[in-house]
């Protein structure tokens, strides 16, 4: 396995912010959540193999490799060196043979085509800059009749962020350098334009309500202190602001949550969503 990346600014400030939460990432119920219902939605096989993109820990490629057993392999990628580091820890104290990590970017992987029976991707495609083409790429390294799996928060999830992303874009700022999925007849075409097919979206709703100061927080988190609760801006407009045009800014942001608040709280929608296809059996070798 590689020891290091090249990568640009933005995805070396995501290898980063996860190499920072490598310790503890696993703690919690959420993330293995989301990985045993991806599986759930769409389960391998024995004898199968897969690819896992943006790995981390290992969630989803341990259960998988389980699985498919030893006739099976599992391919697991992800540009953090620390979550490969406990993903291999794990993958040895378990005695698995038939998994593979691979420190790599999932927009400029090489792996052959018509490769791998599933590719599944949990709590990581946010992340992707240009997801149509890297779905296209995918797609390829699929076989005819393999299947895809991909896991992303709504574009409702997270009201903080929601209510910061609609201020900042009124100012022409961006929150991410990649911006979520969007609505869910949107998830559905970017998948079909990607070329697949039985295209499905399943949705669970996760969310609760939260306090104003809690959903206020998210200023703090993501404009006055990104490096640490994530990666960053997505552009550096905010860097060329005066600081009145920050508090302008600041004050809007407070404003707006305000009118979200409730008896009980801000709710804070937490909307799941599975996207889930398949690579049509009849695609021409040739021109995949």
């Amino acid at each position: 396995m590689a020891q290091s990346l090249e990568l640009d600014a933005y995805k070396q400030g995501v290898a980063d912010f996860y190499d920072r939460r490598s310790q503890g990432y696993d703690e919690g119920e959420w993330r293995v959540q989301v990985c045993h219902r991806l599986l759930a939605y769409s389960p391998v096989s024995i004898g199968e193999s897969v690819l896992d993109i943006g790995t981390g820990t290992g969630c989803v490629a341990i259960a998988s490799a389980k699985t498919v057993g030893t006739q099976g392999h599992v391919t697991g990628v992800d540009i953090s060196p620390r979550m490969l580091k406990q993903a291999h820890r794990k993958v040895t104290a378990l005695g698995l043979n038939n998994v593979t990590f691979q420190l790599a970017d999932a927009e400029t992987l090489d792996d052959p085509a018509h490769q791998f029976d599933h590719v599944l991707c949990a709590n990581t495609f946010p992340w992707m800059k240009n997801k149509a083409a890297t779905l296209r790429l995918w797609h390829r390294f699929l076989k005819p009749g393999g299947r895809i799996a991909v896991h992303t928060p709504a574009d409702t999830a997270y009201v903080g962020a929601v209510v910061l992303r609609r201020v900042l874009a009124r100012h022409g700022l961006a929150l991410e350098a990649s911006n979520r999925m969007g609505s869910i007849d949107q998830c559905r075409t970017l998948f079909e334009n990607a070329g697949f097919e039985a295209v499905e979206l399943k949705t669970e709703q996760h969310g609760s309500f939260t306090t104003l100061d809690k959903a206020r927080a998210t200023w703090e988190s993501v404009v006055v202190n990104p490096s640490v609760t994530s990666p960053q801006v997505a552009n550096d407009g905010l860097s060329t602001l005066s600081q009145p045009q920050l508090a302008r800014i600041k004050a809007e942001f407070a404003t707006e949550l305000e009118t979200l608040q409730t008896e009980q709280g801000v709710w804070d929608d937490l909307t799941t969503l599975y996207i889930l296809g398949r690579k049509p059996v009849y695609t021409e070798i040739a021109s995949s």
